[in-house]
């Protein structure tokens, strides 16, 4: 039986993955967004825009930064630091 369902993507979804420790995992989409969501709480803790064409997949690198790549020939090194701290405070 499914546990939880996430909605927020409005296209395809390419990828997800979790992070090594952290109760979080980001799902990239055909809507050119980038998601993170605390699976836990079942929220989404963001919504990251910046590509201009489908968003293949991300990976977290450590605990500040993931990479993305997508159809719009770029990778984005984005820093979620600010996330992580924000997250823990509440």
């Amino acid at each position: 039986s499914v546990e939880t369902v996430f909605k927020g993507h409005t296209d395809y979804i390419r990828s997800i993955e979790f992070h090594s420790h952290l109760p979080w995992l980001i799902s990239t989409s055909d809507d050119q967004t980038i998601r993170i969501w605390n699976f836990q709480s079942r929220k989404q803790i963001a919504c990251l825009t910046g590509h201009t064409h489908y968003v293949m997949c991300a990976r977290f690198i450590d605990d500040k930064i993931f990479a993305s790549v997508s159809l719009d020939q770029t990778i984005r090194i984005w820093d979620y630091s600010a996330l992580v701290t924000k997250s823990q405070k509440s």
